[in-house]
């Protein structure tokens, strides 16, 4: 007979599930076996547990993707406590990898911070940064790792963009709802409001961007992307109501 899951065990699931597309997931796929290894079952076992979770996931339904039609009530109840409060999803999972692996939080998360002493600063330091990449992993693999506007597929030119600002929404943060998998150009023009995204998901480009732009086969690109729409991402859709606060932001700080 199969060892039930645990709580610590399937809260680990759940961050699996944020990091990877849920059409990646398999028995083969790396990031499947490497925590698959840290917690002691088969890959097998966890990829399963990956397709219960995804059985809840609202965002997967309405696209017609379905997980497994069986789960069991400790994936409901992980579900219902941390996907409406992700920050507290990130640090717990995170602690708990580390915790399974024998290994302290900052190895696991690849942090480097030798030079701060320890203490209370440190460890705030250390959640943020813990909890920093958990939201850039879960936005990059919801887009399935290309940017929504380009389809850059590059990682490294890739950055999970936050709609609402981090400065004036403390309390989104970390909700993958608020957030867009963008390239570099495209993030740094929706930070300053040189374009926008509508509750519609259309593209905006504002005209003092194309003013501004000398060679005319990139202007020509940008302004055939004026009134397309995003590439959706899989899952954590970008929540309408963080949209609407940057396109009110952009309609007052640029002309379209």
């Amino acid at each position: 007979m199969n060892k039930p899951w645990s709580r610590e065990e399937t809260i680990i699931a759940f961050n699996v599930y944020c990091k990877i597309p849920f059409n990646c997931s398999s028995k083969t796929n790396p990031t499947i076996i490497k925590y698959a290894n840290i917690i002691g079952r088969s890959p097998s076992a966890l990829n399963m547990k990956i397709g219960n979770i995804g059985r809840l996931d609202p965002d997967l339904k309405i696209k017609g993707i379905s997980g497994l039609t069986h789960g069991a009530q400790m994936e409901e109840e992980v579900w219902n406590e941390f996907y409406r409060n992700p920050e507290s999803l990130a640090f717990e999972s995170e602690r708990l990898i580390a915790q399974f692996a024998n290994k302290n939080i900052e190895e696991i998360s690849s942090i480097r911070i030798d030079d701060l002493p320890q203490g209370v600063e440190r460890e705030t330091i250390i959640k943020q940064r813990v909890n920093q990449s958990f939201f850039r992993a879960t936005v990059m693999s919801a887009y399935n790792f290309r940017c929504c506007i380009s389809g850059v597929g590059n990682p490294e030119l890739l950055e999970a963009c936050h709609i609402s600002e981090w400065s004036q929404d403390p309390v989104n943060r970390l909700n993958p709802k608020n957030g867009i998998c963008m390239n570099t150009f495209f993030h740094k023009a929706y930070d300053k409001y040189l374009m926008s995204i509508t509750p519609d998901f259309d593209i905006i480009i504002s005209d003092r961007l194309l003013d501004n732009v000398m060679e005319q086969h990139f202007k020509d690109y940008l302004m055939t992307l004026r009134g397309h729409k995003i590439t959706m991402p899989e899952k954590f859709t970008p929540q309408k109501d963080f949209l609407e606060i940057h396109y009110h932001q952009f309609k007052t700080n640029a002309w379209i």
